[in-house]
Protein backbone atom coordinates (compact mmCIF):
# COMPACT_ATOMS: atom_id res chain seq x y z
CA UNK A 1 0.00 0.00 0.00
CA UNK A 2 2.99 2.32 0.90
CA UNK A 3 4.42 2.22 -2.50
CA UNK A 4 0.72 3.76 -3.99
CA UNK A 5 0.32 6.55 -1.66
CA UNK A 6 2.72 10.00 -3.20
CA UNK A 7 2.29 12.96 -0.38
CA UNK A 8 2.81 15.90 -2.39
CA UNK A 9 2.44 20.07 -2.14
CA UNK A 10 2.32 22.70 -4.79
CA UNK A 11 4.36 25.82 -3.01
CA UNK A 12 4.34 29.12 -5.33
CA UNK A 13 4.37 33.11 -4.50
CA UNK A 14 0.56 34.71 -4.28
CA UNK A 15 -0.92 34.51 -7.84
CA UNK A 16 1.42 32.20 -9.47
CA UNK A 17 -1.89 29.93 -10.62
CA UNK A 18 -1.49 27.27 -7.75
CA UNK A 19 -5.18 26.85 -6.74
CA UNK A 20 -6.32 26.77 -10.64
CA UNK A 21 -4.01 24.14 -11.06
CA UNK A 22 -5.19 22.32 -8.46
CA UNK A 23 -8.38 22.72 -10.33
CA UNK A 24 -6.89 20.43 -12.81
CA UNK A 25 -5.81 17.79 -10.78
CA UNK A 26 -9.48 17.53 -9.49
CA UNK A 27 -10.68 17.77 -12.55
CA UNK A 28 -8.41 14.84 -14.04
CA UNK A 29 -8.62 12.62 -11.29
CA UNK A 30 -12.32 12.60 -11.61
CA UNK A 31 -12.18 13.84 -7.52
CA UNK A 32 -15.43 16.31 -8.27
CA UNK A 33 -18.05 16.59 -11.28
CA UNK A 34 -18.04 19.04 -13.93
CA UNK A 35 -21.37 20.19 -12.44
CA UNK A 36 -19.59 20.84 -8.86
CA UNK A 37 -16.39 22.10 -9.95
CA UNK A 38 -16.18 25.88 -9.45
CA UNK A 39 -12.61 28.21 -10.59
CA UNK A 40 -10.31 28.15 -7.24
CA UNK A 41 -12.12 25.08 -5.62
CA UNK A 42 -10.15 24.09 -3.21
CA UNK A 43 -10.61 28.26 -2.07
CA UNK A 44 -13.79 28.32 -0.50
CA UNK A 45 -13.68 31.97 1.04
CA UNK A 46 -14.75 34.35 -0.97
CA UNK A 47 -12.07 36.71 0.33
CA UNK A 48 -9.30 33.73 -0.92
CA UNK A 49 -10.69 34.21 -4.60
CA UNK A 50 -11.05 37.78 -4.57
CA UNK A 51 -7.39 38.37 -3.06
CA UNK A 52 -6.14 35.32 -5.30
CA UNK A 53 -4.33 34.12 -2.26
CA UNK A 54 -4.65 30.73 -0.13
CA UNK A 55 -5.24 31.79 3.17
CA UNK A 56 -6.52 28.42 4.93
CA UNK A 57 -4.94 25.04 3.32
CA UNK A 58 -7.08 22.77 1.64
CA UNK A 59 -5.60 19.04 1.65
CA UNK A 60 -7.41 16.72 -1.05
CA UNK A 61 -6.98 13.08 -1.73
CA UNK A 62 -6.76 11.84 -5.47
CA UNK A 63 -7.20 8.74 -7.16
CA UNK A 64 -4.99 8.21 -10.39
CA UNK A 65 -4.70 5.61 -12.56
CA UNK A 66 -0.86 6.03 -13.94
CA UNK A 67 0.33 4.71 -17.97
CA UNK A 68 1.01 1.32 -16.69
CA UNK A 69 -2.39 0.60 -15.66
CA UNK A 70 -1.32 0.95 -11.84
CA UNK A 71 -3.48 2.85 -8.94
CA UNK A 72 -2.00 5.55 -7.04
CA UNK A 73 -3.10 7.77 -4.10
CA UNK A 74 -1.84 11.41 -4.56
CA UNK A 75 -2.63 13.45 -1.22
CA UNK A 76 -2.25 17.30 -2.11
CA UNK A 77 -1.79 19.01 0.83
CA UNK A 78 -2.22 22.63 -0.23
CA UNK A 79 -0.59 25.46 1.55
CA UNK A 80 -1.02 29.10 2.97
CA UNK A 81 0.68 31.30 -0.19
CA UNK A 82 2.22 34.19 2.10
CA UNK A 83 4.77 34.61 4.54
CA UNK A 84 2.60 35.71 7.30
CA UNK A 85 1.84 31.81 7.08
CA UNK A 86 5.44 30.70 6.61
CA UNK A 87 4.95 28.13 9.67
CA UNK A 88 1.80 26.58 8.49
CA UNK A 89 4.15 26.44 5.08
CA UNK A 90 6.59 24.04 6.96
CA UNK A 91 4.37 22.24 8.78
CA UNK A 92 2.34 21.49 5.14
CA UNK A 93 6.11 20.83 3.90
CA UNK A 94 7.05 18.10 6.81
CA UNK A 95 3.62 15.68 5.94
CA UNK A 96 4.84 16.11 2.19
CA UNK A 97 7.29 13.71 0.23
CA UNK A 98 7.39 15.85 -2.40
CA UNK A 99 6.81 19.39 -4.19
CA UNK A 100 5.55 21.27 -7.09
CA UNK A 101 7.60 24.70 -7.64
CA UNK A 102 5.09 26.90 -9.37
CA UNK A 103 5.84 29.51 -11.41
CA UNK A 104 4.77 32.27 -13.37
CA UNK A 105 5.78 32.54 -16.70
CA UNK A 106 4.96 36.13 -16.85
CA UNK A 107 5.95 37.24 -13.51
CA UNK A 108 9.20 34.69 -13.07
CA UNK A 109 10.57 33.80 -9.77
CA UNK A 110 9.59 35.98 -7.05
CA UNK A 111 11.38 36.25 -3.45
CA UNK A 112 8.23 33.44 -1.62
CA UNK A 113 9.68 31.53 -4.47
CA UNK A 114 12.72 31.28 -3.64
CA UNK A 115 11.94 31.33 0.85
CA UNK A 116 9.87 28.68 -0.33
CA UNK A 117 12.03 26.45 -2.16
CA UNK A 118 14.53 26.72 0.84
CA UNK A 119 11.63 25.67 3.39
CA UNK A 120 11.11 22.77 1.13
CA UNK A 121 14.95 21.91 0.70
CA UNK A 122 15.56 22.06 4.49
CA UNK A 123 12.66 19.04 4.63
CA UNK A 124 14.52 16.76 2.14
CA UNK A 125 11.64 17.55 -0.46
CA UNK A 126 12.15 16.28 -3.76
CA UNK A 127 11.29 19.63 -5.85
CA UNK A 128 9.60 18.90 -9.32
CA UNK A 129 10.36 22.61 -11.27
CA UNK A 130 6.73 23.72 -13.16
CA UNK A 131 6.52 26.74 -15.22
CA UNK A 132 2.49 27.72 -15.27
CA UNK A 133 0.63 30.23 -17.43
CA UNK A 134 2.25 29.25 -20.57
CA UNK A 135 -0.30 30.18 -22.55
CA UNK A 136 -0.08 34.12 -21.43
CA UNK A 137 0.78 36.41 -24.35
CA UNK A 138 2.98 38.24 -21.68
CA UNK A 139 4.83 35.06 -21.22
CA UNK A 140 8.48 35.04 -20.94
CA UNK A 141 9.01 31.05 -21.32
CA UNK A 142 12.62 31.02 -21.85
CA UNK A 143 13.38 33.97 -19.00
CA UNK A 144 11.83 32.23 -16.46
CA UNK A 145 13.21 28.56 -17.41
CA UNK A 146 16.75 30.41 -17.15
CA UNK A 147 15.81 31.55 -13.62
CA UNK A 148 14.47 28.60 -12.83
CA UNK A 149 17.43 26.41 -14.15
CA UNK A 150 19.69 28.71 -11.87
CA UNK A 151 17.57 28.59 -8.88
CA UNK A 152 16.72 24.79 -8.59
CA UNK A 153 19.71 23.70 -10.44
CA UNK A 154 18.68 21.36 -12.84
CA UNK A 155 18.73 21.00 -17.12
CA UNK A 156 15.79 22.97 -19.39
CA UNK A 157 14.27 18.93 -20.02
CA UNK A 158 13.69 19.21 -15.92
CA UNK A 159 10.91 21.78 -16.28
CA UNK A 160 7.85 20.56 -16.53
CA UNK A 161 5.56 23.42 -19.10
CA UNK A 162 1.80 23.54 -17.66
CA UNK A 163 -1.05 26.27 -18.51
CA UNK A 164 -3.37 25.38 -14.91
CA UNK A 165 -6.13 27.35 -17.09
CA UNK A 166 -6.15 25.21 -20.54
CA UNK A 167 -5.03 22.13 -18.92
CA UNK A 168 -2.27 21.87 -21.17
CA UNK A 169 0.84 20.04 -19.70
CA UNK A 170 -1.44 18.93 -16.71
CA UNK A 171 -1.31 15.20 -17.28
CA UNK A 172 2.54 14.74 -17.85
CA UNK A 173 2.92 16.25 -14.91
CA UNK A 174 0.12 14.06 -12.72
CA UNK A 175 2.76 11.10 -14.60
CA UNK A 176 5.53 13.06 -13.02
CA UNK A 177 4.47 13.20 -9.32
CA UNK A 178 3.97 9.63 -9.67
CA UNK A 179 7.83 8.84 -11.32
CA UNK A 180 9.49 11.51 -9.21
CA UNK A 181 8.13 11.82 -6.03
CA UNK A 182 9.36 8.93 -3.58
CA UNK A 183 6.51 6.70 -1.15
CA UNK A 184 6.63 7.53 2.39
CA UNK A 185 8.89 5.41 4.06
CA UNK A 186 8.47 2.27 5.89
CA UNK A 187 7.94 3.33 9.84
CA UNK A 188 10.31 2.26 12.44
CA UNK A 189 8.18 0.87 14.77
CA UNK A 190 4.22 0.52 15.43
CA UNK A 191 3.64 4.09 18.07
CA UNK A 192 0.64 6.29 16.19
CA UNK A 193 2.64 9.24 15.10
CA UNK A 194 -0.07 11.80 13.50
CA UNK A 195 1.18 15.34 12.57
CA UNK A 196 -0.99 17.81 12.58
CA UNK A 197 -1.44 20.48 9.93
CA UNK A 198 -3.87 22.14 9.69
CA UNK A 199 -7.54 22.42 11.60
CA UNK A 200 -11.21 24.17 11.54
CA UNK A 201 -13.83 24.50 14.14
CA UNK A 202 -17.24 22.67 13.02
CA UNK A 203 -20.23 23.60 15.11
CA UNK A 204 -21.35 20.11 15.35
CA UNK A 205 -18.23 18.24 15.38
CA UNK A 206 -15.85 20.77 17.23
CA UNK A 207 -12.69 21.13 16.26
CA UNK A 208 -11.66 19.03 12.93
CA UNK A 209 -7.92 17.98 13.14
CA UNK A 210 -5.65 18.01 10.10
CA UNK A 211 -3.04 15.41 9.53
CA UNK A 212 -1.04 13.33 8.12
CA UNK A 213 0.28 9.71 9.97
CA UNK A 214 3.84 8.82 9.98
CA UNK A 215 3.33 5.66 11.44
CA UNK A 216 0.97 2.94 13.61
CA UNK A 217 -2.63 3.25 12.93
CA UNK A 218 -5.91 4.77 14.20
CA UNK A 219 -9.42 3.30 14.28
CA UNK A 220 -12.94 4.89 15.89
CA UNK A 221 -13.03 4.89 19.48
CA UNK A 222 -9.30 4.90 20.29
CA UNK A 223 -7.66 7.31 22.71
CA UNK A 224 -6.00 9.60 21.55
CA UNK A 225 -3.52 12.15 23.53
CA UNK A 226 -1.78 15.46 22.17
CA UNK A 227 1.86 15.34 22.81
CA UNK A 228 2.58 18.99 23.37
CA UNK A 229 -0.24 19.62 25.98
CA UNK A 230 -0.92 15.61 27.43
CA UNK A 231 -4.80 16.21 26.94
CA UNK A 232 -6.71 13.04 25.80
CA UNK A 233 -9.61 12.50 24.02
CA UNK A 234 -11.69 9.68 22.11
CA UNK A 235 -11.49 9.94 18.18
CA UNK A 236 -15.22 10.29 17.19
CA UNK A 237 -15.06 9.91 13.23
CA UNK A 238 -12.37 9.63 11.30
CA UNK A 239 -12.33 10.25 7.19
CA UNK A 240 -10.20 11.43 4.26
CA UNK A 241 -10.39 14.32 1.84
CA UNK A 242 -12.07 13.76 -1.60
CA UNK A 243 -12.48 16.53 -1.46
CA UNK A 244 -15.36 16.90 0.99
CA UNK A 245 -14.70 15.24 4.05
CA UNK A 246 -15.20 11.02 3.28
CA UNK A 247 -15.68 8.94 7.12
CA UNK A 248 -13.67 5.81 6.66
CA UNK A 249 -12.93 2.99 9.41
CA UNK A 250 -9.16 3.06 9.93
CA UNK A 251 -6.43 5.18 8.55
CA UNK A 252 -2.96 3.84 8.33
CA UNK A 253 0.91 5.08 7.60
CA UNK A 254 1.51 7.75 5.01
CA UNK A 255 -1.79 8.59 5.05
CA UNK A 256 -3.60 12.03 4.82
CA UNK A 257 -6.68 12.75 6.75
CA UNK A 258 -8.89 14.10 9.63
CA UNK A 259 -10.22 13.07 12.72
CA UNK A 260 -13.19 14.67 15.49
CA UNK A 261 -12.80 13.57 19.29
CA UNK A 262 -15.27 16.44 20.34
CA UNK A 263 -12.34 19.26 20.94
CA UNK A 264 -14.31 22.14 21.73
CA UNK A 265 -11.28 25.11 22.56
CA UNK A 266 -9.29 25.41 19.18
CA UNK A 267 -6.30 26.12 21.75
CA UNK A 268 -6.03 22.54 22.35
CA UNK A 269 -5.23 21.76 18.65
CA UNK A 270 -1.89 22.90 18.04
CA UNK A 271 -0.34 22.74 14.94
CA UNK A 272 2.52 21.03 14.05
CA UNK A 273 2.00 19.00 17.42
CA UNK A 274 1.75 14.96 17.41
CA UNK A 275 -1.12 12.79 18.16
CA UNK A 276 -0.03 8.91 19.81
CA UNK A 277 -2.05 6.43 21.30
CA UNK A 278 -2.69 6.79 25.00
CA UNK A 279 -2.28 3.52 25.67
CA UNK A 280 0.66 3.14 23.70
CA UNK A 281 2.29 6.10 23.70
CA UNK A 282 5.70 7.18 21.14
CA UNK A 283 8.70 7.20 22.54
CA UNK A 284 9.16 10.99 21.22
CA UNK A 285 7.23 13.99 18.98
CA UNK A 286 7.39 14.48 15.39
CA UNK A 287 10.20 17.56 15.04
CA UNK A 288 9.70 20.83 14.23
CA UNK A 289 6.73 21.71 16.90
CA UNK A 290 6.82 25.78 18.00
CA UNK A 291 4.34 27.54 19.51
CA UNK A 292 2.41 30.62 17.77
CA UNK A 293 3.66 33.73 18.51
CA UNK A 294 1.47 37.07 17.38
CA UNK A 295 4.02 39.22 16.29
CA UNK A 296 1.79 42.56 14.92
CA UNK A 297 -0.92 44.05 17.75
CA UNK A 298 -3.33 46.35 16.77
CA UNK A 299 -6.94 47.94 18.99
CA UNK A 300 -9.91 47.26 17.09
CA UNK A 301 -13.13 49.03 18.16
CA UNK A 302 -16.48 49.38 17.03
CA UNK A 303 -17.24 52.47 15.64
CA UNK A 304 -20.71 52.08 16.86
CA UNK A 305 -20.36 51.38 20.38
CA UNK A 306 -23.62 49.26 20.53
CA UNK A 307 -22.26 46.75 18.35
CA UNK A 308 -19.51 45.83 20.98
CA UNK A 309 -21.31 42.52 22.54
CA UNK A 310 -21.83 41.69 18.86
CA UNK A 311 -18.83 42.28 18.18
CA UNK A 312 -16.78 40.50 20.96
CA UNK A 313 -19.35 37.20 19.82
CA UNK A 314 -17.60 37.61 15.75
CA UNK A 315 -14.26 37.50 17.52
CA UNK A 316 -14.61 34.23 19.65
CA UNK A 317 -15.88 32.69 16.33
CA UNK A 318 -13.14 33.52 14.08
CA UNK A 319 -10.23 32.52 17.02
CA UNK A 320 -12.40 28.57 17.14
CA UNK A 321 -11.40 28.27 13.62
CA UNK A 322 -8.14 30.43 14.04
CA UNK A 323 -5.98 29.90 16.95
CA UNK A 324 -2.96 31.93 15.84
CA UNK A 325 -5.21 35.09 16.24
CA UNK A 326 -5.71 36.83 19.93
CA UNK A 327 -7.74 38.84 21.46
CA UNK A 328 -8.03 41.04 24.78
CA UNK A 329 -10.45 43.07 26.35
CA UNK A 330 -8.93 47.20 26.37
CA UNK A 331 -10.57 50.80 27.02
CA UNK A 332 -9.80 53.41 25.17
CA UNK A 333 -11.08 56.91 26.64
CA UNK A 334 -11.14 57.96 22.85
CA UNK A 335 -12.29 55.22 21.30
CA UNK A 336 -14.32 53.52 24.11
CA UNK A 337 -14.65 49.34 24.67
CA UNK A 338 -12.87 47.79 22.20
CA UNK A 339 -10.01 44.46 21.64
CA UNK A 340 -6.26 44.48 21.45
CA UNK A 341 -5.54 41.71 18.97
CA UNK A 342 -2.70 39.80 18.17
CA UNK A 343 -2.01 38.71 14.92
CA UNK A 344 1.49 36.84 12.55
CA UNK A 345 1.44 39.88 10.61
CA UNK A 346 -0.28 42.31 8.43
CA UNK A 347 -1.86 40.34 5.87
CA UNK A 348 -3.12 38.16 8.75
CA UNK A 349 -4.45 41.79 10.54
CA UNK A 350 -6.26 42.84 7.12
CA UNK A 351 -7.90 39.55 6.64
CA UNK A 352 -9.40 39.26 10.11
CA UNK A 353 -10.74 43.23 10.13
CA UNK A 354 -12.23 42.41 6.52
CA UNK A 355 -13.68 39.18 7.71
CA UNK A 356 -15.39 40.67 10.65
CA UNK A 357 -16.62 44.17 8.82
CA UNK A 358 -17.95 41.48 5.79
CA UNK A 359 -18.92 38.11 7.70
CA UNK A 360 -20.22 40.16 10.75
CA UNK A 361 -21.24 43.61 9.48
CA UNK A 362 -19.50 45.16 11.76
CA UNK A 363 -17.78 48.53 10.86
CA UNK A 364 -14.51 49.26 12.71
CA UNK A 365 -11.80 52.09 13.62
CA UNK A 366 -8.56 50.05 13.84
CA UNK A 367 -5.55 51.71 15.66
CA UNK A 368 -2.18 51.95 13.79
CA UNK A 369 -0.14 48.58 13.95
CA UNK A 370 2.57 48.32 16.35
CA UNK A 371 5.06 45.17 17.44
CA UNK A 372 5.95 42.77 20.43
CA UNK A 373 8.96 44.85 22.31
CA UNK A 374 11.02 43.26 25.54
CA UNK A 375 11.58 45.91 27.82
CA UNK A 376 14.25 45.13 30.16
CA UNK A 377 13.61 47.28 33.65
CA UNK A 378 16.60 48.65 35.92
CA UNK A 379 15.69 46.04 38.82
CA UNK A 380 15.99 43.36 36.35
CA UNK A 381 12.54 42.56 34.81
CA UNK A 382 11.57 41.67 31.51
CA UNK A 383 8.31 42.96 29.84
CA UNK A 384 7.13 42.37 26.70
CA UNK A 385 4.98 45.38 25.48
CA UNK A 386 2.28 44.92 22.66
CA UNK A 387 0.88 48.27 23.49
CA UNK A 388 2.16 52.03 24.23
CA UNK A 389 0.00 52.48 26.67
CA UNK A 390 1.61 49.84 29.03
CA UNK A 391 5.16 51.80 28.09
CA UNK A 392 6.83 52.01 31.55
CA UNK A 393 8.29 55.17 32.51
CA UNK A 394 11.50 56.19 30.82
CA UNK A 395 13.12 56.28 34.25
CA UNK A 396 13.00 53.11 35.23
CA UNK A 397 13.96 51.48 31.48
CA UNK A 398 17.21 50.40 31.27
CA UNK A 399 17.12 48.84 27.45
CA UNK A 400 14.57 48.18 24.58
CA UNK A 401 14.53 45.22 22.33
CA UNK A 402 12.61 44.75 19.16
CA UNK A 403 11.88 42.48 16.71
CA UNK A 404 13.91 41.87 13.89
CA UNK A 405 13.41 40.29 10.24
CA UNK A 406 15.61 38.80 7.48
CA UNK A 407 14.15 40.39 4.55
CA UNK A 408 15.03 39.52 0.70
CA UNK A 409 13.71 41.63 -1.96
CA UNK A 410 13.80 40.55 -5.73
CA UNK A 411 14.36 43.20 -7.71
CA UNK A 412 15.36 44.35 -11.38
CA UNK A 413 18.81 45.39 -11.79
CA UNK A 414 18.05 49.27 -12.47
CA UNK A 415 15.92 49.35 -9.86
CA UNK A 416 18.54 48.14 -6.82
CA UNK A 417 19.91 52.05 -5.85
CA UNK A 418 16.27 52.96 -5.07
CA UNK A 419 15.36 49.36 -3.06
CA UNK A 420 18.68 50.03 -1.19
CA UNK A 421 17.68 53.62 -0.24
CA UNK A 422 14.02 52.94 0.77
CA UNK A 423 15.87 50.03 3.13
CA UNK A 424 18.44 52.03 4.66
CA UNK A 425 15.33 54.74 5.26
CA UNK A 426 13.69 52.00 7.07
CA UNK A 427 16.99 51.36 9.09
CA UNK A 428 17.91 48.32 7.13
CA UNK A 429 21.24 46.94 7.05
CA UNK A 430 22.15 45.38 3.91
CA UNK A 431 23.95 41.93 4.43
CA UNK A 432 24.32 40.18 0.76
CA UNK A 433 23.11 39.71 -3.02
CA UNK A 434 22.32 36.98 -5.17
CA UNK A 435 21.91 37.08 -8.91
CA UNK A 436 18.78 35.42 -10.35
CA UNK A 437 19.81 36.05 -14.05
CA UNK A 438 20.67 38.98 -16.05
CA UNK A 439 17.84 41.10 -15.29
CA UNK A 440 17.38 40.47 -11.30
CA UNK A 441 18.60 40.12 -7.89
CA UNK A 442 17.69 39.22 -4.67
CA UNK A 443 18.76 41.73 -2.45
CA UNK A 444 18.84 40.15 1.06
CA UNK A 445 18.56 42.90 4.48
CA UNK A 446 18.33 42.99 8.05
CA UNK A 447 15.66 45.27 9.52
CA UNK A 448 13.41 46.04 12.18
CA UNK A 449 10.26 44.51 11.61
CA UNK A 450 8.63 47.53 13.00
CA UNK A 451 9.82 49.41 9.81
CA UNK A 452 8.04 46.57 7.58
CA UNK A 453 4.48 46.32 8.72
CA UNK A 454 2.76 49.30 7.71
CA UNK A 455 3.87 50.44 4.05
CA UNK A 456 6.91 48.96 3.27
CA UNK A 457 5.36 46.20 0.83
CA UNK A 458 3.46 49.08 -1.01
CA UNK A 459 6.55 51.30 -1.88
CA UNK A 460 9.04 48.03 -2.92
CA UNK A 461 6.07 48.06 -5.25
CA UNK A 462 6.13 51.42 -6.06
CA UNK A 463 9.79 51.83 -6.67
CA UNK A 464 10.55 48.77 -8.76
CA UNK A 465 7.39 49.38 -10.84
CA UNK A 466 5.25 46.88 -10.00
CA UNK A 467 8.03 44.13 -10.10
CA UNK A 468 9.59 44.16 -6.76
CA UNK A 469 8.61 41.04 -4.12
CA UNK A 470 9.61 40.96 -0.44
CA UNK A 471 9.86 37.65 2.32
CA UNK A 472 10.95 38.03 5.58
CA UNK A 473 11.50 35.51 8.28
CA UNK A 474 11.75 36.51 11.98
CA UNK A 475 15.83 36.22 13.40
CA UNK A 476 15.14 36.99 17.17
CA UNK A 477 14.96 40.64 18.84
CA UNK A 478 17.88 43.70 19.19
CA UNK A 479 18.84 46.44 21.48
CA UNK A 480 17.13 50.01 19.92
CA UNK A 481 16.73 53.30 21.13
CA UNK A 482 12.93 53.80 20.98
CA UNK A 483 11.03 56.19 22.65
CA UNK A 484 7.15 56.69 23.19
CA UNK A 485 5.16 59.55 21.42
CA UNK A 486 2.35 61.06 22.66
CA UNK A 487 0.10 63.51 20.55
CA UNK A 488 -1.59 65.82 23.16
CA UNK A 489 -4.65 68.40 22.78
CA UNK A 490 -4.62 71.13 25.29
CA UNK A 491 -1.95 69.05 27.44
CA UNK A 492 -4.11 66.16 27.51
CA UNK A 493 -2.28 62.75 26.21
CA UNK A 494 -5.20 61.23 23.66
CA UNK A 495 -4.30 57.22 24.26
CA UNK A 496 -5.35 56.05 20.61
CA UNK A 497 -2.54 58.38 18.85
CA UNK A 498 0.35 57.07 21.18
CA UNK A 499 3.10 55.03 19.50
CA UNK A 500 6.39 54.07 19.81
CA UNK A 501 9.14 54.87 17.70
CA UNK A 502 12.46 55.39 16.85
CA UNK A 503 14.16 58.35 18.38
CA UNK A 504 15.87 59.52 14.91
CA UNK A 505 12.18 59.02 13.40
CA UNK A 506 10.39 60.74 16.16
CA UNK A 507 10.29 64.37 15.22
CA UNK A 508 9.02 63.33 11.68
CA UNK A 509 6.30 60.77 12.82
CA UNK A 510 5.40 63.41 15.41
CA UNK A 511 5.53 66.96 13.00
CA UNK A 512 3.27 64.27 10.52
CA UNK A 513 0.52 63.17 12.75
CA UNK A 514 -0.02 67.14 14.41
CA UNK A 515 -0.70 68.34 10.32
CA UNK A 516 -2.99 65.76 9.76
CA UNK A 517 -4.42 66.59 13.05
CA UNK A 518 -4.15 70.07 12.36
CA UNK A 519 -6.22 68.92 9.09
CA UNK A 520 -9.19 66.92 10.79
CA UNK A 521 -9.71 68.47 13.98
CA UNK A 522 -12.87 70.78 13.24
CA UNK A 523 -12.30 74.26 15.09
CA UNK A 524 -13.78 74.86 18.69
CA UNK A 525 -15.17 78.06 20.26
CA UNK A 526 -11.36 78.37 21.59
CA UNK A 527 -7.98 77.73 19.66
CA UNK A 528 -6.72 73.42 20.26
CA UNK A 529 -3.39 72.85 20.80
CA UNK A 530 -2.20 69.78 19.19
CA UNK A 531 1.20 68.45 20.79
CA UNK A 532 3.41 65.88 19.62
CA UNK A 533 5.27 64.73 22.78
CA UNK A 534 8.57 63.10 24.27
CA UNK A 535 8.08 61.99 27.94
CA UNK A 536 7.67 66.20 29.17
CA UNK A 537 9.12 67.47 26.36
CA UNK A 538 7.24 68.63 23.13
CA UNK A 539 8.90 68.18 19.53
CA UNK A 540 6.13 69.82 17.41
CA UNK A 541 2.73 71.76 17.85
CA UNK A 542 0.22 72.91 15.22
CA UNK A 543 -2.80 75.12 16.73
CA UNK A 544 -6.42 74.67 15.26
CA UNK A 545 -7.19 78.61 15.54
CA UNK A 546 -10.66 79.43 17.52
CA UNK A 547 -14.10 80.18 15.92
CA UNK A 548 -14.56 83.85 16.38
CA UNK A 549 -17.51 85.64 16.42
CA UNK A 550 -17.56 89.25 15.30
CA UNK A 551 -18.68 91.02 18.56
CA UNK A 552 -17.86 94.50 17.06
CA UNK A 553 -20.83 93.92 14.33
CA UNK A 554 -22.86 96.42 16.43
CA UNK A 555 -20.87 99.22 16.79
CA UNK A 556 -21.17 101.15 14.07
CA UNK A 557 -18.80 103.92 15.31
CA UNK A 558 -18.36 105.49 18.95
CA UNK A 559 -15.73 105.57 21.13
CA UNK A 560 -12.85 103.15 20.88
CA UNK A 561 -13.03 102.08 24.99
CA UNK A 562 -16.47 100.24 24.01
CA UNK A 563 -14.79 98.46 21.40
CA UNK A 564 -11.82 97.57 23.39
CA UNK A 565 -13.92 96.79 26.17
CA UNK A 566 -16.01 94.22 24.48
CA UNK A 567 -12.94 92.77 23.18
CA UNK A 568 -11.61 91.90 26.05
CA UNK A 569 -14.67 90.57 27.71
CA UNK A 570 -14.24 88.15 24.25
CA UNK A 571 -11.34 86.99 25.47
CA UNK A 572 -11.77 86.65 29.09
CA UNK A 573 -14.76 84.50 27.97
CA UNK A 574 -12.60 82.39 25.53
CA UNK A 575 -9.72 81.75 28.39
CA UNK A 576 -12.60 80.72 30.98
CA UNK A 577 -14.10 78.26 27.87
CA UNK A 578 -10.17 76.58 27.33
CA UNK A 579 -10.50 75.63 31.09
CA UNK A 580 -13.62 74.02 31.56
CA UNK A 581 -13.93 72.89 27.46
CA UNK A 582 -13.27 69.89 25.84
CA UNK A 583 -11.96 69.24 23.08
CA UNK A 584 -14.00 67.06 20.86
CA UNK A 585 -12.63 64.69 18.16
CA UNK A 586 -15.10 63.00 15.39
CA UNK A 587 -14.66 59.53 14.76
CA UNK A 588 -13.82 60.79 11.23
CA UNK A 589 -11.13 62.22 12.05
CA UNK A 590 -9.76 59.54 14.10
CA UNK A 591 -10.57 57.66 10.65
CA UNK A 592 -8.62 59.46 8.32
CA UNK A 593 -5.26 59.51 11.05
CA UNK A 594 -5.33 55.83 11.68
CA UNK A 595 -5.38 54.94 8.46
CA UNK A 596 -2.99 58.05 7.14
CA UNK A 597 -0.33 56.23 9.67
Amino acid sequence: MLERIRNFCIIAHIDHGKSTLADRFLELTHAVSERELVEQTLDDMELERERGITIKSHPVRLRYEGREGQEYILNLIDTPGHVDFSYEVSRSLAACEGAILLVDAGQGVQAQTVANLHLAREHGLTIIPVLNKIDLPTADIEGSIEQMMELVHVGADDILRVSGKTGQGVPELLEAIVRRVPPPQEPEDDALRWLIFDSEYDVYKGVVVYGRLFSGRVRKGDRIRMMSSGKVFEVIELGVFTPRMTPVEELGPGEVGYLTAMIRDAADVRIGDTITLDGMPAAAPLPGFKEFHPMVFSGFYPIDADQYDEFKKALARLRLNDASFTYEPETSAALGFGFRCGFLGLLHLEIIQERLEREFGINLIATAPSVVYQVLLKNGEVREIDNPLKFPDPGEIAEIDEPYVAAAVVTPVERIGAVMQLALERRGTMKSTETLDAKRVILHFEMPLNEIIIDFYDKIKTVTSGYGSLDYEHIGFRASDLVKLDILLNGEAVDAFSTIVHRDRAYERGRALVEKLKEVIPQQQFAVAIQAAIGGRVIARETVRALRKDVLAKCYGGDITRKRKLLERQKEGKKRMKQVGKVVIPQKAFLEVLRAE
